[in-house]
């Protein structure tokens, strides 16, 4: 799974998502998924903005933590439509 740090960040800088949305010109509601970690998609242009403003790297912001039940490989299951869908 990808963790995503935001709110430790934000924290450590004693910012409101409110100024971070100022700051990046990100939708306050789009902070906020990504903030509470229930985003499905962050674009590439919300992670530069992101970390051009707080001044850290990607890294810093997001992490990978290997999934308790695997997604993929014999646990895949593909959709009728051609996309996948997990468990």
């Amino acid at each position: 799974m990808i963790r995503i740090h935001l709110s430790g960040l934000l924290g450590e800088k004693r910012w409101t998502q409110a100024y971070l949305s100022q700051m990046t010109g990100i939708r306050p509601n789009t902070i906020s998924d990504i903030y509470n970690e229930i985003a499905e998609r962050i674009s590439l242009e919300h992670l530069d903005r992101i970390c051009e403003v707080l001044e850290c790297e990607l890294t810093d912001l997001m992490e990978y933590v290997p999934n308790e039940t695997k997604k993929t490989g014999n646990d895949l299951i593909k959709e009728k439509h051609g996309n996948q869908k997990h468990n």
